[in-house]
């Protein structure tokens, strides 16, 4: 519903501008909607860099400037066709793009920020400095395009293409599978890389997109400007840029477009005033923090949930067990023939060993406990086989592979699933959203193929969102699956959590203490699932200390103690093992 809502918003706002120039007579205005077209090629990909996957981008305008010397050179001094010079500047700065992301998007946040900055800033100085390519100081005359856009309305017509075909092209990864992946790698990297996301992949992809949407925006703001220097691109026009996001609103691609609108409005509004303009400026964004803290955008989804039928069952309810093993069952979540297994594996931090020798076999169909007073190295183990941590010596290994060194991606790819101790959601998705992002390994989508909206990948969203909502039934959600993840009460963020790691078709779960805060009403609902994952063939792990539960529903308990294991076996063994109650259990 929110991305319909979003279509229709910028359909509406499309077919407005389409309208322009029949309603207004005033050319000025014209070319002030050009300009904001002209932007908002930029932003919409700048959107999917900053808004979508959290990367603070201030040094675009380096990008738009490239963009248009590279026209007004092309186009202007050696004669190639517009549009083709047009294509060459996109490819350009996307190439920029490349060079610029490869060694600084693997910098934290602010660092890359101040990387982009400094890129601004030498596009600037090599403009100024190369005089007889440039124009240098004096700068370069930018030839318009051929009829019929080389007139006012011809251009804004142009401009207004562009702008549409932007929109639709971030529209269709925002929606996708692909925007998912976006979110949780500005929301929660950690979730990310456990539903299998290539996080550096896909934060470099959609930087290059964005140099080659700031390459086509800067052709068409050289082109509408007619004559450009290096003071055109001054570096408040980057801030500009990265502003109308902020204002606009994260993972929302309306929201950015009215900031981009209303903020190049605002100076003509204002323009009796013109000595107030930066007052007007932060007034605004000062009224849309306090008011509007995630931006305009979400005034839209608020509107869209108004719009929605509510749902009837608003209650939570408990899970539909044999309506969750047939979901299990429907996405071929095939049991491993191969253990995954820990041989003597140690884990050193520093001086410090969390793991000492210690071995652990889960086999397929089987629910395996470990248990352990705090400090015993549990959470350090469940880490070494899910990726995050590598052994400092011994062998984990997953149908015949090494997996010592390899990424939790690649975990994830051979069918390792996990929950957290502390459920790791985003908060901004839908429950739904959250499930449908956990199938991203056996989807693998292609920007490319997204943003293009092919129909074998808007196919292929509906089965994986159909199959989310199966899961999310089985399991006692069908009550919330259209409401944000962050609205949920504690024990549903833990049952999302597992429905989440199913719709990684795991041959393996890791839960980590997946009882803790539970009633014990939502504790029995909780063992009800884990057998079903059981019978379904998956493996499990269970973290926790409820250990009569442990107990219960467990077919093989491990304990460990100060990072060594001191019981294996059955259950009733463990319980009973005098070791284990002087560590642990107690009299």
């Amino acid at each position: 519903m929110k991305s319909r809502t979003q279509l229709l918003a910028l359909g509406a706002a499309a077919l407005l501008a389409a309208g322009l120039p029949f309603w207004s007579t005033d050319q000025y205005q014209v070319h002030l909607a050009s300009l904001i077209c002209c932007y908002w090629v930029l932003i919409a990909g700048l959107n999917l860099v900053v808004g979508y996957s959290g990367q603070l981008s201030i040094g675009h305008v380096g990008l738009l400037s490239i963009g248009a010397y590279t026209f007004a050179i092309l186009s202007g001094k050696w004669g190639l066709p517009p549009f083709v010079s047009v294509g060459v500047a996109g490819a350009l700065c996307g190439f920029c793009g490349l060079l610029l992301g490869l060694p600084s998007l693997r910098l934290p946040g602010f660092y890359f920020a101040m990387a982009t900055m400094a890129f601004a800033l030498i596009v600037g100085e090599f403009a100024l400095a190369q005089g007889d390519l440039t124009g240098g100081g004096v700068g370069l005359p930018v030839p318009s395009f051929p009829a019929p856009f080389d007139t006012p309305v011809g251009f804004y017509y142009l401009a207004v293409l562009g702008a549409v075909v932007v929109s639709v092209l971030t529209w269709n990864v925002a929606r996708q599978m692909y925007g998912r992946g976006l979110i949780a790698i500005r929301d929660n990297p950690v979730t990310a890389q456990a539903v299998g996301v290539p996080v550096f992949r896909a934060k470099l992809t959609t930087f290059v997109f964005s140099g080659m949407t700031a390459g086509v925006g800067g052709a068409l703001f050289g082109s509408l400007q007619s004559y450009i220097t290096p003071d055109t691109f001054h570096f408040e026009l980057s801030l500009f840029f990265f502003v109308c996001i902020i204002i606009g609103g994260r993972g929302s691609i309306v929201g950015p477009f009215l900031g981009v609108a209303v903020l190049t409005a605002l100076p003509e509004v204002v323009a009796p005033l013109a000595k107030l303009g930066n007052f007007f400026y932060g007034l605004l964004l000062l009224l849309v923090v306090l008011v509007v803290p995630e931006g305009i955008g979400r005034v839209f989804e608020l509107f869209a949930q108004r719009l929605r039928p509510r749902n009837s069952a608003s209650v939570p309810v408990a899970p539909d067990l044999p309506r969750l093993a047939k979901a299990i069952a429907a996405i071929r979540a095939v049991p491993g023939e191969h253990p995954l297994s820990a041989r003597v594996v140690t884990k050193q931090f520093g001086a410090v060993v969390a793991l000492d020798q210690v071995s652990l076999e889960l086999r397929s169909g089987e629910i395996h406990g470990l248990i352990g007073p705090n400090g015993s190295g549990k959470t350090t183990l469940l880490n070494l086989l899910s990726g995050y941590y590598q052994p400092s010596s011994g062998a984990i290994q997953l149908r015949g592979e090494e997996l010592g060194q390899a990424s939790v991606r690649r975990r994830a790819q051979l069918g390792v699933a996990r929950t957290f101790q502390k459920p790791r959601l985003l908060g901004t998705l839908s429950v739904l959203n959250n499930v449908v992002l956990g199938a991203w390994t056996h989807v693998e989508p292609g920007f490319l193929s997204t943003a293009l909206g092919l129909p074998r990948v808007a196919r292929l969203d509906r089965v994986l969102t159909d199959q989310a909502a199966e899961l999310l039934h089985g399991v006692g959600l069908s009550h919330a699956i259209e409401r944000r993840a962050n609205l949920l009460e504690h024990a549903e963020q833990r049952f999302l959590e597992i429905a989440r790691g199913l719709a990684m078709r795991p041959s393996f779960i890791l839960l980590d203490e997946p009882a803790g805060g539970l009633s014990n009403d939502e504790i029995e609902h909780l063992g009800d699932i884990i057998r079903t994952i059981r019978e379904a063939g998956i493996g499990v792990l269970l973290v926790e200390h409820h250990t009569d539960f442990v107990f219960r529903v467990c077919d093989r308990v491990t304990t460990l103690d100060v990072g060594r294991m001191i019981r294996h076996g059955h259950p009733e063994d463990v319980r009973t093992d005098p070791e284990v109650i002087r560590v642990y259990l107690g009299a």
